[in-house]
């Protein structure tokens, strides 16, 4: 990298799972899961499902859940037969490409995925394959040479251009990495005559092989980031893994001898991950507020559509004066955002909510340093001007799910909202369907709900369900159900007589068992007891015995509780 940090990887293989961590002078900064097989970079030899004009796409059947997606920008040649490339064909000519003349259902077509599915979308594939090797990037329908942007320059671009057009086979393309700057005509040589042969292969696999299918599978997790960043600046990489770091060694060995030494196995005791602090770093990757030395911290929200993150002064109070306050947390947050943009990999449109700045040189001094930040990030990045609110935009390449999408699933209950049904919304609905439910025959009400929506539909002394049952003139019985997601209840329809024998099984003076809880009414820190059958039971001075199943004599019975005291004689256990 050129700026002197102290880099290392630490590779964690286990049989399910492969985790590899980027630490730059002790500071975690990128970390990679790899838990299943990829998809991103495969290819594979699909069917054509359906051709939609209106959208200039078509939908391609290779054999996963979902079917993928072709764009028709996305089948276009990189080249056209005279060697010019998209952006020299006259516009007019691209615009009247249309799907429905290049596409037809039922049509096999080889595409390679580059971009992974996600949520409810299917994979994006292209026809255009690219083959990323250590040094190039082969494409099999191009005839054109490109070299990296990272590469800065002149010279060096120039002279990988020429060798680039020295060593191009004939009827592709190449694309000269970033990695390759510096290495010599016979490395790059030999790069682009494995990727011929690994090419040769797939095109074997696709007359051999009945479609939807996979022809290509790209390489692992560990064996991507061998090619992709072990390099010069990485001072060495440690493995866990006896048969992975001799694969990594073999690799090495080909590809470059001299990294060999920095190579290690870890043979220690310790998990490797919690050797090197990672694995303490890792519980805080999922939490959304991350805070800074200063006391500052940030909040970050990953959407669909968009990613937010919002920057707070919180308990920096600075020593100076505001502006010089704000431009230090802002300085301090910048940093933290780049490196949880690379630890997170988030990708997509980013909206950053720096903290208000009057001075516009306060506002370009930050600029400056943000973009200074992303710098480092290996992914490409575009960033906007700071807004007069303190706005920065920015986008950030990325092909893969995030690591936090990838170490997490959509919450059940809200969905991915983020906020569920209050206790007190989900009493009122049930309310609302009570009164739906009228016209029923009947004069009894039996309502299974979660034990939180169930207090708060019977309400403190009982005085909401016995309101609700003088308003509706019907008996109302309340039972709760553990199992019951916080939004699900059930209601019955029925008789008293009917609903006495079922649930009413209790009696002034019976003793019973119950487990003794934490009342969830709001305000309310009273203790509470629930029977295996889910009545509810108001305890007098039960506050001693929460969190543990006690016997108790009941002293008034009701329809949807009960008032209880604790046999302090009787048995007395934990709740497991």
């Amino acid at each position: 990298m050129g700026d002197g940090l102290n880099k290392e990887i630490i590779v964690s293989v286990t049989p399910r799972e492969t985790r590899i961590a980027v630490v730059e002078d002790g500071q975690l900064m990128e970390l990679r899961v790899e838990r299943e097989e990829r998809v991103v970079g495969s290819i594979y030899k699909g069917i054509v499902q359906n051709v939609l004009p209106g959208m200039d796409a078509a939908f391609v059947d290779i054999g996963l859940e979902r079917n993928a997606f072709l764009y028709v920008a996305d089948i276009l040649p990189e080249e056209d037969s005279n060697g010019d490339s998209p952006a020299s064909i006259k516009r007019s000519e691209l615009r009247r490409r249309q799907i429905k003349d290049l596409l037809r259902p039922g049509q096999e077509i080889m595409v390679q995925v580059i971009k992974g599915p996600r949520g409810t979308k299917g994979a994006r594939v292209s026809s255009r394959v690219a083959l990323p090797g250590r040094y190039v990037v082969l494409m099999p329908t191009g005839n054109h040479v490109g070299v990296s942007r990272k590469i800065d320059g002149r010279d060096e671009r120039d002279r990988l251009k020429r060798i680039g057009d020295k060593i191009r086979p004939k009827g592709f393309g190449l694309v000269m990495r970033t990695e390759c700057e510096g290495r010599t005509e016979r490395d790059l040589k030999a790069d682009t005559q494995f990727l011929v042969h690994t090419w040769k292969k797939i095109e074997e696999n696709a007359r051999r092989i009945k479609a939807p299918a996979c022809i290509y599978r790209d390489q692992t997790l560990l064996y991507r980031t061998v090619r992709d960043m072990l390099g010069d600046e990485i001072n060495r990489m440690v493995i866990d893994d006896p048969d992975e770091f001799e694969k990594v060694h073999m690799i090495m060995e080909m590809v470059m001898p001299a990294m060999r030494g920095r190579i290690q196995l870890y043979d220690g005791e310790t998990p490797i991950f919690d050797h090197y602090g990672i694995e303490r770093d890792l519980e805080k990757l999922l939490k959304q507020k991350v805070w800074l030395k200063s006391g500052a911290y940030l909040v970050l929200d990953e959407m669909e559509a968009i990613t937010a993150i919002d920057v707070n002064t919180g308990k920096n109070v600075g020593s100076t004066n505001l502006a010089d306050t704000i431009l230090k947390a802002n300085l301090e947050a910048a940093e933290e955002v780049g490196r949880q943009l690379r630890l997170r990999d988030m990708g997509g449109i980013i909206v950053v909510d720096f903290i208000d700045m009057a001075s516009a040189a306060d506002r370009k001094k930050l600029l400056t340093h943000f973009q200074n930040v992303l710098k480092r990030d290996r992914a490409r990045t575009r960033v906007g001007r700071v807004s007069s609110l303190g706005l920065v935009e920015l986008t950030r390449k990325r092909t893969d799910e995030s690591v936090t999408e990838a170490l997490t699933t959509v919450c059940p209950t809200c969905t991915g909202q983020g906020r569920v049904p209050s206790n007190d919304t989900v009493s009122l609905w049930v309310e609302r369907d009570l009164r739906r439910q009228l016209s029923d025959p009947g004069n009894a009400f039996l309502v299974e709900c979660s034990p939180a929506v169930c207090e708060s539909l019977i309400g403190a002394d009982g005085e909401n369900v016995e309101n609700l049952e003088h308003l509706l003139r019907r008996a109302i019985y309340v039972r709760s159900n553990p199992a019951l997601p916080h939004d699900e209840y059930h209601i019955r329809t029925g008789t008293i007589e009917e609903f006495d024998q079922e649930v009413m099984g209790f009696r002034r003076a019976q003793v019973v068992e119950c487990n003794v809880r934490q009342s969830l009414l709001n305000g309310s820190e009273k203790a509470v007891g629930w029977t295996d059958g889910g009545y509810y039971i108001e305890l007098i001075e039960g506050d001693p015995h929460v969190g543990r199943r006690v016997k108790v004599c009941l002293e008034d019975i009701r329809r949807s509780f009960a008032v209880a005291s604790v046999i302090m004689s009787g048995a007395v256990r934990e709740i497991l």
